[in-house]
């Protein structure tokens, strides 16, 4: 299903549906962050999804990160909470979300996974470089957890 990002958009349609989601900050112990480039919106991003009924928070973290990269990871902390009104997600079939998603840091369990697209919500996986990150085709709205969870001098998580 296609997806239009709109942030800060006077324009945007309005907002008919809130569905609480997470991302997951995946660093490796080199330091990469694992990233996948969605085919929804055609940007780059931490993997995440939905939350479903029955899931923890947490079981929704990790089993987003399994489906869409294969790897499991282990949560060791909060990256934030972003709630913006102001990003707004429209789909084909008409619904209109507003930004709900709990992002957290993670580690791999394996030291050296490889990571692999699951060809439904990811075409490509892929660790980066932090460094690289700006080069890449990365909603605003996720550049910020992205930066956020890239900062090592923050002690508090985001809260937004």
């Amino acid at each position: 299903m296609g997806r239009i990002d709109y942030y800060n958009d006077p324009d945007a349609p309005a907002i008919n549906s809130v569905v609480p989601s997470v991302t997951v900050a995946v660093r490796n112990t080199a330091g990469q962050i694992l990233l996948i480039h969605k085919i929804d919106n055609n940007y780059w991003a931490l993997p995440g999804g939905g939350h479903d009924p029955g899931e923890s928070i947490v079981d929704t973290a990790l089993r987003e990160v399994r489906e869409e990269t294969g790897i499991d990871v282990r949560i060791t902390g909060l990256v934030g909470t972003y709630t913006d009104p102001r990003h707004v997600m429209k789909y084909d079939d008409g619904e209109v979300r507003q930004q709900f998603s709990i992002c957290f840091h993670a580690v791999p369990l394996d030291d050296s996974p490889n990571p692999r697209e699951d060809g439904t919500e990811t075409r490509a996986v892929k660790w980066v470089e932090p460094v690289d990150v700006p080069g890449l085709s990365i909603h605003p709205s996720m550049r910020m957890r992205i930066d956020h969870a890239l900062d090592d001098t923050r002690t508090t998580p985001h809260l937004g």
